[in-house]
């Protein structure tokens, strides 16, 4: 795949004596493409003109971060309008296969690791939070925000569900409906997009080696991050990081029904994109381990 001239450029512009000799583009996601250089150096340029405000963003709230968790995250090297520059951290995207192909006490290993980061990440003071004057993150949604997308997947995707389908979704949201679950409000900084892909493990010493991809995260419920777990390692696999998260439990109706709905949203946005790779982005990711709101733990 041909890297962009102008990507090189830039490269070359903050990295003049470095030996350009291994290049590799990705360019899956959504917001930015990353150039990574030599496997030693990632490179990320911003897509369109928001996706650069969100990449400052990004920045600042890594700056936040780093000074409360202890699991490796990013840290920017050079940035500037719509790029920015920072090491590689290695590893490979902690799928749920992975993980439960791991020898026992490697799992349970990761699984504190994981429940550490995720506590003191949604732990940050809320005055360091005003301090650094962080915004809310994309993922934060609301009751009405939920009400308002029943009301589209039932005009939009009833059409293309079967009858047990459609059942599902009225199940799904009936607690929320009937006023029995009420979404948390933004109590906490969130990562905001936690699949296995921004999880990373490190095959040669047996444990996590870092979290990455922090373009979603800003204020929002603890029950967000909780619900891409949900979504991709399933409910078995959370409810063993609840002893190195205290007041997990607290969240996990919220999470459940946040995980059930991020199916639907995918199909919403393939459907009025009419992009194929959007209808499909939950093949091989989703652990479908995950209980009714409201069932016992």
């Amino acid at each position: 795949m041909t890297i962009p001239a102008h990507y090189i450029e830039k490269i070359h512009t903050f990295y003049p004596t470095l030996a350009l000799e291994q290049l590799e583009l990705n360019q899956d996601g959504m917001n930015n493409d990353a150039v990574v250089v030599n496997g030693t150096l990632v490179c990320r340029f911003a897509k369109t003109e928001w996706a650069r405000e969100d990449l400052k963003a990004e920045v600042e709230v890594l700056q936040l971060i780093k000074r409360y968790v202890e699991l490796p995250i990013p840290q920017p090297d050079h940035v500037d309008e719509g790029f920015v520059s920072y090491p590689f951290i290695y590893g490979e995207p902690l799928s749920r296969n992975l993980l439960l192909r791991l020898a026992p006490p490697t799992q349970e290993k990761v699984l504190v690791q994981l429940g550490q980061f995720l506590h003191q990440l949604h732990a940050i003071p809320g005055d360091a939070l005003a301090a650094a004057t962080i915004p809310a993150s994309v993922a934060q949604r609301g009751d009405e925000d939920f009400l308002a997308l029943y009301a589209q997947v039932q005009e939009t995707l009833f059409p293309h569900l079967w009858r047990h389908q459609r059942t599902w979704v009225h199940e799904h949201f009936a607690p929320l409906v009937q006023g029995k679950l009420s979404l948390g409000t933004a109590t906490g900084l969130v990562h905001g997009d936690l699949g296995c892909y921004h999880v990373l493990f490190d095959t040669e010493w047996q444990q996590l080696s870092g979290v990455i991809d922090f373009g979603t995260a800003g204020l929002g419920s603890p029950a967000i991050d909780l619900a891409a777990l949900l979504d991709t390692h399933g409910e078995t696999v959370v409810t063993r990081i609840a002893n190195s998260y205290p007041g997990l439990a607290s969240f996990m109706d919220e999470a459940r029904f946040r995980a059930g709905v991020v199916w639907l949203q995918w199909a919403l946005a393939g459907l009025k994109h009419n992009d194929t790779g959007l209808l499909l982005a939950h093949i091989g990711s989703s652990a479908r381990d995950i209980q009714p709101v409201g069932a016992s733990w």
